[in-house]
């Protein structure tokens, strides 16, 4: 799954793609889960999500959107969750009753900046976006954002359909295919 993931980003040709790819070497984004316990709440799960968000998007929009943006939004959309993730440990009885100490994974977010404004930010000092890109990489949580934003949400969706798709393929790949 990496090789394909860093061959699709590469295939983009964008100007800062390889240091952007060398950013996320150093990161946790290829063992780290998609959520704590919603989906692919596993050891990769994040880089599987942003694969599946991939194979979702482009199902949707081939041919409709060019193909290096396509890969930049859905490959990248939940950039924000490196070094998000941390093992943490509980105490739950097992079948024998005995106490066992069990893992799960917890949150530790030292940068504390939202969620797809993250990855806008972090995506955008290695590579530049286009305001496509940006907007349908920022409100790819749709309505799972805080009812605050749903007057920004509405606008945006109007004003770049690509994020809408984008909103669609991370449902399609949360709640289809995982």
């Amino acid at each position: 799954m990496k090789e394909r993931f860093i061959e699709l980003l590469r295939g983009t040709k964008r100007e800062g793609i390889e240091a952007l790819i060398e950013f996320l070497e150093k990161t946790d984004f290829y063992t780290a889960p998609a959520s704590t316990k919603f989906h692919n709440c596993f050891e990769g799960g994040l880089l599987q999500h942003s694969l599946n968000v991939y194979e979702a998007l482009e199902s949707l929009v081939k041919d409709k959107w060019p193909e290096d943006t396509i890969r930049i939004v859905a490959l990248l959309h939940d950039i924000c969750k490196v070094n998000f993730y941390k093992v943490d440990y509980r105490n739950r009885k097992d079948a024998t009753g005995q106490w066992i100490k069990e893992p799960y994974y917890t949150t530790d977010d030292m940068m504390p900046l939202g969620h797809g404004e993250k990855s806008v930010m972090i995506i955008s000092e290695f590579i530049k976006l286009s305001k496509e890109e940006l907007y349908s990489i920022r409100w790819h949580m749709g309505g799972y954002e805080p009812k605050e934003n749903y007057g920004y949400i509405s606008k945006a969706f109007e004003k770049y359909p690509l994020a809408v798709y984008t909103h669609m393929a991370d449902l399609m790949a949360t709640y289809i295919l995982e």
